[in-house]
C-alpha cells in the first residue's frame, strides 16, 4: 500500500543526479526495504509501519550513491511502437501495426515479426495484449507440468505486470508471473515456474526448497543468473 502523505522522497547524489524514492508501507515487510522499479527509473522505499517513515527517510539518505549508481546503469527505455524490436522467447522480434488479417500474430523472419492491425495509436495496447496471452499459455502450460512432477495443485495463474518480483506464490495456491517472462529465453520462464510451485511445498527459500525447485530444473541457477543480468533489460520495454 503506498502512503499518501510524503509518498516521494528525491534524494540529490554527488553526481547531481537526482534520485526519486517512492515510499510504500507493507505490514507484511519484517524490515526496511529498498527496491528499483526499472520501468519508472527509480527507487521503492518499503517500511513495515507508518511509524518508521522516518527511518526509511533516513535509511534511503544513507544509500543514495549506491541507488545512483544503479538508476544510471538502468538501459533506456524502449517502448513498443511501429518498427521496434523486442524479444519473444529469447529470439528478436520486429512490431508492425500493419499486415494480412484482422488479429495480432506471429511472422517467421528472421527477424520473427509480431503484426498487430490496427488504429496506430492503440498498437502498443494490442501488442501487450498478444504478448501477455503467450505469457499465459506458456506458463499454465509450465505450471502444470512441475506441478504433476512435484505432487502439488496449483490455484489461479495470474499474469501482470509485476516490478519487484518475476512471480509470486500464496498461501492458497494462486500463483502469479510477470508477463515479461515471455521475452526471456524458455528456460528462464520455466525455472520461474519451477520455482514458484516449488513454494506450494516450502514457503521459504531454505535448502529444501531448492531441492524441489531442482527435481523441476536441474540448471535452475543458470536461469536465475540470466534473469539477475538481463532482467533490468525486460523491465525497460514500455507501453
Amino acid at each position: 500500500m503506498i502512503i499518501d502523505k510524503d509518498s516521494r522522497l528525491v534524494l540529490a547524489a554527488k553526481s547531481g543526479r537526482k534520485v526519486p524514492v517512492r515510499l510504500e508501507i507493507n505490514p507484511r515487510a519484517r524490515r526496511l526495504i529498498l527496491r528499483l522499479d526499472t520501468g519508472r527509473r527509480e527507487a521503492i522505499g518499503i517500511a513495515p509501519s507508518p511509524r518508521k517513515l522516518a527511518e526509511l527517510k533516513a535509511f534511503a539518505q544513507d544509500r543514495v550513491e549506491w541507488l545512483d549508481a544503479q538508476l544510471a546503469a538502468m538501459p533506456e527505455t524502449h517502448p513498443l511502437r511501429e518498427g521496434s524490436l523486442f524479444h519473444l522467447r529469447g529470439e528478436p522480434c520486429r512490431l508492425h501495426g500493419s499486415g494480412p488479417g484482422r488479429r495480432a500474430h506471429l511472422q517467421s523472419g528472421p527477424p520473427t515479426r509480431l503484426i498487430a492491425p490496427g488504429d496506430p495509436e492503440t498498437l502498443a495496447r494490442r501488442a501487450l495484449r498478444f504478448l501477455k496471452a503467450e505469457a499465459r499459455a506458456d506458463l499454465e502450460a509450465a505450471t502444470a507440468r512441475h506441478a504433476a512432477r512435484l505432487g502439488i495443485s496449483v490455484g489461479q495463474v495470474r499474469v501482470r505486470d509485476t516490478r519487484s518480483r518475476w512471480g509470486s506464490c500464496t498461501t492458497r495456491g494462486d500463483l502469479s508471473y510477470s508477463w515479461r517472462l515471455i521475452m526471456a529465453p524458455p528456460h528462464v520462464l520455466d525455472y520461474v515456474a519451477a520455482h514458484e510451485c516449488a513454494h506450494r511445498l516450502e514457503m521459504n527459500h531454505s535448502p529444501a526448497f531448492w531441492a524441489h525447485v531442482a527435481r523441476c530444473r536441474p540448471d535452475w541457477q543458470q536461469s536465475r543468473n540470466w534473469l539477475r543480468q538481463n532482467g533490468a533489460a525486460l523491465h525497460a520495454v514500455s507501453v
